[in-house]
């Protein structure tokens, strides 16, 4: 077929116009053939690529996953010669004679650009290879040479997508994973879960009794208003205080399942395994279970997800006891029907809910299959006892009125009306015993994990559930106000001989159906809505149903409670934010169970199964499940708020102002419920938010903190542009010439010291040899280590030929508005004189770059140097012992890293260039590290006017507020140098003199257009004052401040184009030598200082 343009048709069929022939991208390219001919150009550089099989060699379109009606041709023409190569990790490429490559899904054409896909976004690899990673630039970009030409180690090529072959493997390994792992669905997995959680122990033993105690119709006007504010509808009559309880707690749950909805479809939520369908293939996800925990934890960052991921897990650990707890209630009561207690009312409770917690464990530790099953069970019971209630309304009893029961009166409706709060209780503390029946609304994200799909599940049957459990409480106590509140007294003796025999002291609404208890006023009586938990089975057709019923609620909330706390534990150990919890994290089985996790909910769950009190145990879960939901509120606030790209959910029935509304009242709630329990609620959230934020974890979760300071600080850096410059608020923003952070790391410690937050870091690093493709890692590698070493600072990097033009690159460019370095800080280049020349030459032009751009220049010199880059390991892990040498100067590379303790910064402020050179050793001082040393000040002056020159300096330094121990005038500074002192200076600089005295003007001129670093005889004349009081301060140094930690000096300043770069350096090293530390200061002449307010 050589010569003839390749036909994508199958034999008899007509041509689609989706089909293309092939086009090379080399204009000059010649039709394949097999004679060895040049390929592509494109194909070169990428001969790791894959080809299709024919589709059938493994059977039919149907054998693979793909739709009967749907024909497959392959998108690829292959030359007669075709090889097969394996990459070693399961997948098999196919490449002809020359290497060219046509994608189904890249338009026919041979380029190795890639179409969008979805294999490309993932977080995670799956179980049946690595994620697909799309073609690099570098790949689509570099030159052909430049590209590497080996195949990949693991997972599909960039670009590649996987043969018909494995995808069939593909596709039926996923099918047995989905038979291997129980996955649910949104109705069996949420919306079931959710119905039995809320429908718990409150809803059988404890409605009627707050109906009891709250009464029928009150109508608060106060409560009318705030749910007229908080819902912003228009004020409905609310029948009763009871019915006013079910709607705060509803309003609290709808805003707080409406904000779960929206964090749940703002991307894929993480699950133990999820399945995605496509057309061919089932991908396989292995994520982390975590349910509310994820939710906030991903959206607010790990310092709240942390803390109330804790108190979550917590929640619904305790949980378990209150349902357990609802359950020996009713069982001992029935015991004590028949006069079986084993010991009292309270023992038996714990005994009973210690047995029924034992056995709920093991339910959950047989697995999530059994669980489930099991909740099916429970929710069939549970809907006929609901509906038992609802018919057993209807039957009225004679049987039953000795215990107050009596039927529909109107007496005892208006005796009922109002509330009639007992025992010190109150509305709010009617609210907190209720308000766990309505917190079962996580019962499905908590599980996340175990859905199918949970951005999808969650959301519908989180909020279906919200609105038909909430119906059903308004109905049962509607039902209640019928039947409880018209139809049962709420105190009744339950004594048959209890009948009228007074007329006139008997005025209750029971004395008018023939019964007295008014003995009841005294206390002592088991019966009535006020004294007996069991009204339901009372006014029920069946009272075993109820009893089933209860059972059933109470059992189904305290299985899924059990099931939800150790999944969120597990999640939280996972992330490894709180050290020694990670025992926890460890699953066992196929779905990952956290057994060790049911075995510490146990242990809570038993702990408060002992108290035995289902009044307080509630007002407990209440604090902690309203703590959890005001932070999944304001998680949505804070989100939208910040106003991330990333913050796009599919769910759109929310609001952030009605989420920050819940979160308020969630916090307004639980200090009115409890304010003691709700303010150590809070002081504990806030010291895991205080740890976590010291410990700082190694975790990135893109959270709507990270987005919000990123809007904070862009604000901010574009507010400050419209500000000019104002000398009180100078500070030194450095751009530190380091190169690699940890090869002079005393250079960027000790101006740490003075910029921590003060002023900004950049360290900045020029290299020769370009590396764009690892630029990026190297960069977060390096910004690193400044974080680990708490050094707050940025790195930047930057290539050029040499360090002159690199640092004016750094200059001009570096900074955003007003956050831009004004300082070039510099080490002090000490080997200087082993070196060549061209390398001072291009150290001293930088610095005159720096004056040129108005930057103040800043040089740290330290006797042994400051980088330690050479040694291996930097004396951590060395293969051979270090050298004297290198140990001293490793040493001393981390002086500046400790307490300074006591001592003396000496400032030798000779010239004024605007008071940068007063101004660090101040901010030095200011810090924690030099806070123990003394500012010591010396300044030149006259022999004659000493003390006059020091209270002028002594006047100025007060103005400024500058504290200072001594003041030190140097009237000697223009005194002649020693002898010797002149001669080491003179063999100094011998090796760089030009001596164009000693040759011909022409050659002088040549040599000194060669080599500009030379010192002429002309200029070292000119200067040889300038020489001598250099060599002089370096004595005067030396003999007042050899035992300061630090000296602080003003830098001589050389004229540009007149003082060459050989004299210049030999001034500075004359200046510091066998000194301690010493930092030679220059600013830009602008005011840095002022006394003025």
């Amino acid at each position: 077929m050589s010569g003839q343009k390749p036909s994508l048709k199958s034999g008899g069929s007509p041509q689609s116009r989706f089909q293309v022939d092939v086009v090379t991208e080399a204009s000059s390219a010649t039709p394949a053939s097999t004679n060895g001919s040049k390929p592509p150009e494109e194909s070169k550089g990428r001969p790791r690529v894959v080809g299709f099989l024919d589709f059938g060699a493994l059977g039919s379109a149907m054998d693979i996953g793909l739709p009967p009606d749907v024909f497959h041709e392959p998108d690829t023409t292959r030359s007669d010669s075709v090889s097969l190569h394996s990459t070693g990790t399961g997948h098999t490429h196919m490449s002809d004679s020359h290497s060219n490559t046509y994608y189904m899904r890249t338009f026919g054409h041979n380029t190795i650009d890639a179409v969008p896909n979805i294999d490309f976004y993932r977080h995670t690899a799956a179980t049946l290879g690595e994620k697909l990673i799309r073609p690099s630039l570098s790949e689509l970009h570099d030159e052909l040479d430049k590209v590497k030409s080996e195949p990949f180690e693991d997972g599909l090529a960039n670009g590649e997508e996987p043969s018909a072959a494995e995808e069939a493997a593909a596709a039926l390994a996923a099918k047995e994973a989905k038979g291997g792992t129980i996955k649910f669905g949104w109705v069996k997995g949420v919306l079931i879960r959710c119905m039995l959680n809320i429908w718990g122990v409150m809803l059988f033993i404890r409605m009627t009794w707050i109906v009891g105690q709250a009464g029928i119709v009150v109508l608060l006007k106060s409560f009318a208003i705030s749910l007229f504010v908080l819902v912003g509808s228009i004020c409905l009559c609310v029948t009763g205080l009871t019915i006013v309880i079910i709607l705060m707690a509803t309003l609290v749950t709808t805003i707080t399942g409406l904000s779960t909805s929206a964090i749940a479809t703002n991307g894929f939520v993480r699950g133990v395994i999820s399945f995605y369908e496509e057309t061919m293939i089932n991908t396989v996800y292995h994520c982390c279970p975590g349910g509310a925990y994820y939710l906030i934890s991903r959206s607010l960052g790990p310092e709240f997800g942390g803390s109330i991921g804790l108190i979550f897990a917590f929640a619904n650990a305790v949980a378990v006891a209150m349902y357990v707890v609802g359950f020996a209630e009713t069982v001992v009561e029935m015991l004590n029907d028949v006069d079986a207690l084993m010991t009292d009312e309270l023992n038996d409770i714990r005994i009973v809910g210690t047995l029924t917690v034992i056995l709920l464990l093991g339910i959950s530790v047989a697995g999530m299959e059994w669980e489930a099953k099991a909740q099916i069970v429970l929710l069939v019971i549970l809907l006929a006892a609901i509906a038992n209630y609802f018919i057993g309304s209807f039957i009225a009893i004679e049987s039953k009125e000795p215990k107050g029961f009596f039927g529909y009166n109107t007496a005892i409706f208006l005796e009922n009306l109002g509330p009639d709060f007992r025992e010190e209780e109150t509305f709010f503390s009617m609210f907190a015993i209720f308000f766990p029946a309505a917190t079962g609304i996580l019962a499905g994200a908590n599980i996340s994990g175990d859905l199918t799909d949970p951005q999808s599940a969650i959301p519908k049957g989180t909020l279906l559930a919200i609105v038909i459990t909430g119906i059903t409480y308004v109905a049962v106590t509607i039902s209640a106000v019928c039947v409880a509140g018209s139809c049962i007294v709420r105190d009744a003796t339950g004594d048959h001989n209890d009948t009228v025999s007074d007329t006139v002291n008997c005025t209750d609404a029971a004395c008018t159906l023939g019964y007295d208890f008014s003995i009841c006023k005294e206390g002592g009586c088991q019966y009535g809505l006020m004294n007996d938990f069991q009204v339901m089975s009372l006014v029920s057709g069946f009272g075993p149903l109820i009893s089933a019923g209860i059972f059933s609620a109470t059992l189904s909330s305290a299985l899924a409670s059990l099931v939800s706390a150790p999944k969120v534990f597990q999640a939280l150990c996972k992330d490894n934010i709180y050290p020694g919890l990670g025992v926890f994290a460890k699953g066992y089985g196929k779905n990952n169970e956290p057994l060790r996790g049911y075995v510490l909910t146990f242990c809570i769950g038993l702990a408060f199964i002992l108290i035995a009190e289902l009044n307080i145990i509630a007002p407990i879960i209440s604090n902690f499940f309203l703590a959890s939901y005001a932070l999944i509120n304001f998680s949505v606030f804070h989100a939208s708020l910040a106003n991330s790209p990333g913050w796009r959910p599919s769910f759109k029935y929310y609001n952030m102002w009605v989420s920050l509304a819940g979160a308020v009242l969630c916090c307004v709630v639980m200090f009115v419920i409890n304010w003691w329990a709700a303010l150590v609620t809070l002081l504990i959230v806030l010291a895991l938010y205080i740890y976590v934020s010291y410990k700082k974890p190694d975790v990135n979760w893109g959270s709507s903190t990270q987005a919000l300071i990123y809007n904070q600080a862009l604000t901010h850096c574009i507010n400050l542009t419209g500000v000019e410059d104002h000398v009180k608020n100078f500070r030194p923003q450095c751009l530190v010439m380091a190169g690699y952070p940890n090869s002079r790391p005393a250079l960027l410690q000790l101006v740490n010291s003075f910029t921590k937050n003060v002023g900004l870091m950049v360290c900045a690093h020029v290299t020769r040899r370009p590396n764009l493709k690892e630029l990026s890692q190297e960069h977060a590698r390096c910004q690193r280590w400044l974080n680990k070493k708490r050094i707050k600072a940025f790195y930047t990097h930057v290539f050029s030929d040499n360090l002159r033009h690199g640092a004016q690159f750094l200059m001009q460019a570096v900074g955003l508005g007003r956050l831009k370095p004004n300082t070039l800080v510099m080490g002090f280049k000490n080997n200087w004189s082993d070196g060549d020349m061209r390398d001072v030459e291009v150290y001293i032009n930088t610095i005159h770059d720096a004056f040129d751009l108005q930057f103040g220049v800043v040089l740290l010199r330290l006797q042994d140097g400051l980088d330690i880059s050479h040694i291996q390991g930097q004396g951590i892990s060395t293969k051979s012992p270090l050298s004297l040498t290198d140990q001293r100067l490793l040493e001393t590379s981390q002086q500046f890293k400790k307490k300074q303790g006591k001592g003396t910064i000496d400032v030798w402020w000779l010239f004024d260039d605007g008071g940068l050179t007063l101004l660090i050793p101040f901010l030095l001082t200011n810090g924690s590290k030099w806070g123990d040393c003394r500012i010591r000040v010396f300044i030149g002056g006259k022999i004659n006017r000493i003390d006059h020159d020091r209270r002028a300096m002594a006047t100025l330094l007060s103005r400024f507020r500058i504290d200072f121990s001594d003041i030190n005038v140097l009237g000697d500074i223009n005194t002649k140098p020693k002898k010797h002192s002149k001669l080491s200076f003179k063999e100094l600089i011998e090796p760089y003199r030009l001596k164009e005295d000693d040759m011909e003007q022409e050659a002088a001129e040549r040599l000194k257009a060669q080599e500009p670093w030379r010192i002429t005889d002309n200029e070292l004349e000119l200067y040889k004052a300038k020489s001598n009081r250099q060599i002089r301060l370096n004595e005067l140094l030396k003999e007042h401040s050899s035992m300061a930690k630090l000296i602080v000096m003003s830098m001589p300043l050389a004229r540009k184009g007149t003082v060459s770069s050989a004299l210049y350096m030999c001034w500075l090293e004359t200046l510091s030598k066998d000194l301690p530390p010493l930092l030679l200061v220059r600013g830009n002449h602008q005011s840095v200082l002022t006394f003025y307010s």
